[in-house]
């Protein structure tokens, strides 16, 4: 950890001050991909790779939700994220004068939008497939003329490191409103790695739309993380927090595998819609965790209420306690767009995986492809002309339904003749058990055609089916 103090501290950057622009624009829309490498999609003579993707796919999202169900409040950020090369989504963004665009990964778990950073920006076990580390492209501070660093003292550093300037700044006299110091770097600990930085003030630059004194992490060492998160959480230092959004939506394409170009749209609404609802558009309401206030991180997530959960028709007897977050604040339901596979507490994903297993007792466990991939249950259709799946339902607070396509919890594995449910839990292969935090995260793959809208002013959570792809 040294070693990442003394390359923050020694980084010298030229940064001048910034110059405010404006636009009246009232919605941004951007395009939106899967973050994937080039993963061949599921035949027989592709199956390995195909298997290794998917067990990665599920190893990752258990470190998500391990990460997600256990951040403590502390000095330093902490932003839950799994390796990009495989199960993300990505956005580009452009900061500075003249921008510069980057891939982010669109992360509704985390709050701090940062990218890689300086031309000495360092990954370690970044050698994934089709990124080379030793080139990844980075932020120049230099080349920008509106970004300069944050000051201690500054209130943004507040929004990070807490709000006595005192603890962080000891060089500092006590009300100097002119301490050279900058903000202390910042260390992001997630799932499958880490980054360090410091912290800028720059533009975000949309079509039509600047946003001025954007606080954004400049990353300069990473490990096993070679691009930028974009944090869409609810705290101050998050996209949406910043630009004052009253509602940002998104419909995710179908995970594929691969590079296919396809593209969906990432919509941020500026305006005010008053209380009308979206056509076609189930709402549930969002819900406050009881400890936010003991624990930042659980009034960074965005709770939903989980009422039923029906497999086939039939509601699965899951631990009431575990569905709502409890004083302590462990339990209840987020959703997350940076995790892939949705993760559920063991005695939820046992009441549902027994209830597949008993509605598919005519067809026979693949225990070798379960052990190959990290998921189960995986049943075995060889020689049967139709396969009934199960329909899998999730029923929120207030009536809304999410009945989701076989293709949102199902997945062909190994053989076309092989489907493995998309759900992960603790204590199987894909990793050990981790105790506390939310019982339940909503993964993208369960949010795959999907126009999925949080709206922020009037505090719930929408959804309705919907194809998601377009050719770019």
């Amino acid at each position: 950890m040294a070693t990442y103090f003394h390359i923050l501290c020694t980084l010298s950057l030229t940064l001048l001050s910034l110059t405010p622009l404006s636009s009246s624009s009232n919605t941004i829309k951007l395009s939106l991909s899967p973050f994937f490498t080039n993963q061949p999609s599921s035949s027989s003579s592709a199956s390995q790779p195909l298997l290794q993707a998917l067990k990665f796919a599920a190893s990752a999202s258990l470190s998500r939700a391990h990460h997600l169900k256990n951040r403590k409040s502390s000095e330093y950020v902490t932003t839950p994220v799994f390796a990009k090369s495989y199960g993300g989504y990505s956005v580009d963004l452009s900061f500075g004068t003249p921008p510069q665009t980057f891939p982010f990964v669109l992360d509704t778990g985390s709050s701090l939008v940062w990218f890689p950073c300086s031309s000495r920006y360092l990954c370690s076990n970044c050698n994934f497939p089709n990124i080379d580390p030793s080139n990844i492209h980075t932020f120049i501070p230099k080349n920008s003329s509106t970004a300069r660093f944050v000051g201690c003292t500054n209130p943004k550093c507040d929004w990070i490191f807490g709000s006595d300037p005192q603890s962080r700044c000891p060089g500092c006299q006590p009300g100097s409103p002119n301490c050279a110091l900058n903000c202390p770097a910042y260390i992001i600990q997630y799932g499958l790695g880490s980054t360090a930085g410091l912290l800028l003030l720059d533009n975000l630059d949309f079509p039509g739309k600047i946003v001025t004194d954007f606080l954004v992490g400049c990353s300069i060492l990473s490990v096993r993380q070679p691009s930028g998160i974009a944090g869409f959480g609810r705290g101050k230092e998050s996209l949406p927090s910043q630009m004052n959004l009253k509602r940002f939506s998104y419909c995710l394409v179908s995970h594929r595998f691969d590079d296919a170009p396809v593209k969906s749209d990432l919509i941020l609404h500026i305006g005010s819609s008053g209380g009308s609802k979206t056509a076609g558009v189930s709402y549930t309401p969002f819900r406050a965790n009881p400890a936010a206030a003991n624990n930042s991180a659980f009034g960074e997530y965005y709770y939903v209420t989980l009422r039923k959960i029906l497999v086939g028709g039939k509601r699965v007897k899951a631990p009431y306690a575990l569905l709502e977050p409890g004083l302590d604040g462990n339990g209840g339901t987020i959703v997350d767009s940076g995790s892939t596979f949705t993760f559920m507490e063991k005695p939820v994903f046992e009441v549902v995986a027994k209830e597949f297993e008993k509605q598919m007792k005519n067809f026979t466990r693949a225990k070798d492809v379960e052990d190959q991939s990290g998921l189960s249950p995986c049943f075995d259709f060889k020689g049967s002309k139709t396969v009934p799946l199960p329909e899998l339902t999730f029923q929120f607070k207030g009536g809304a339904k999410m009945t989701l396509p076989v293709a949102d919890y199902f997945s062909l594995v190994g053989r076309a003749d092989v489907a493995c449910l998309t759900i992960v839990t603790d204590g199987g292969s894909a990793g050990p058990a981790r105790a506390g935090g939310p019982s339940i995260i909503l993964g993208n793959y369960q949010q795959q055609n999907y126009y999925v809208e949080y709206d922020l002013e009037n505090q719930r959570f929408g959804f309705r089916p919907q194809n998601c792809q377009k050719s770019v």
